[in-house]
């Protein structure tokens, strides 16, 4: 395959599922991981895709847009990983756990899977077909019904129903953006109205957004930042945004911070 017709084959799986990792083309296309690099420079100095660390995704968000799950797979995974692993220490055997969608919260779900005893209620597919493929007979999973949106949540009228009739111990939120003025954000007016029920049916809410996130907003608000028991983020975020949100909500855990290594080991 000529180079030209490799970077047309990229960019039309870009633009189909909204994001490719440089991993799943060097098997796909049978060239070597420099030779995809290459080509994402190439369409990215043309400003047909953006590339992202592991792989690239479509450019241009905006207050409405809603990247695909494979496209937001592929960004901010190492400080998705690191937001995951602090955050699994808050979640007790034994407890009822509402995941929202997200590859956040998909990627908090492999560090729940050893959890004991754990009943999950999620709208999520992504997230449920982690538990399904751990197997564990000491869990519950609950999936709820709905509308399949972009990002693999089911929301709509049958998910609302669903979720009103549910009281869960914790709710942990995946987000599109955040801001003082906005509070947690989507760019999906129904995954809005859907994680608003969870946030309704959950005694404490703990949010997963890594530094990126602060502010964008998107078109639906789905919570205050006051409403928020306690947000896990990465030392990405500013200083300035950790005192401006920090003032906001219950507690602020600054996933890979020393302190915060000392306070979660201390924990265990």
């Amino acid at each position: 395959m000529l180079a030209q017709q490799r970077q047309q084959a990229i960019l039309e799986r870009v633009r189909r599922t909204g994001g490719v990792r440089v991993a799943d083309l060097v098997r796909d296309l049978g060239v070597s991981d420099m030779t995809i690099r290459r080509d994402l420079e190439v369409l990215a100095e043309r400003g047909l895709l953006e590339k992202v660390h592991g792989g690239a995704t479509v450019a241009g968000p905006g207050s409405t847009e809603e990247p695909g799950f494979a496209a937001k797979s592929v960004r901010q995974q190492q400080e998705k990983e690191a937001i995951a692993r602090h955050a699994a220490h808050l979640i007790r055997p034994g407890s009822s756990v509402a995941l929202s969608a997200g590859t956040t919260t998909w990627t908090f779900a492999h560090h729940l899977v050893d959890v004991p005893e754990l009943t999950v209620i999620t709208n999520s597919l992504q997230v449920a077909d982690v538990f399904h493929r751990a197997g564990r007979p000491d869990q519950t999973i609950i999936l709820v019904g709905g509308v399949r949106t972009p990002s693999d949540a089911l929301v709509g009228p049958v998910a609302v129903a669903a979720i009103r009739s549910l009281n869960v111990d914790v709710l942990v939120l995946g987000v599109h953006g955040m801001s003082l003025r906005a509070g947690f954000t989507t760019p999906n007016l129904l995954e809005a109205e859907t994680d608003r029920e969870l946030v309704a049916a959950a005694q404490q809410l703990v949010v997963l957004a890594d530094h990126t996130k602060w502010g964008t907003i998107g078109i639906s608000s789905i919570a205050r930042l006051d409403q928020a028991h306690v947000v896990v983020t990465d030392t990405g975020l500013p200083e300035p945004a950790r005192a401006e949100l920090a003032d906001q909500v219950g507690e602020l855990i600054v996933a890979g911070s020393a302190q915060n290594e000392v306070t979660q080991k201390e924990a265990l």
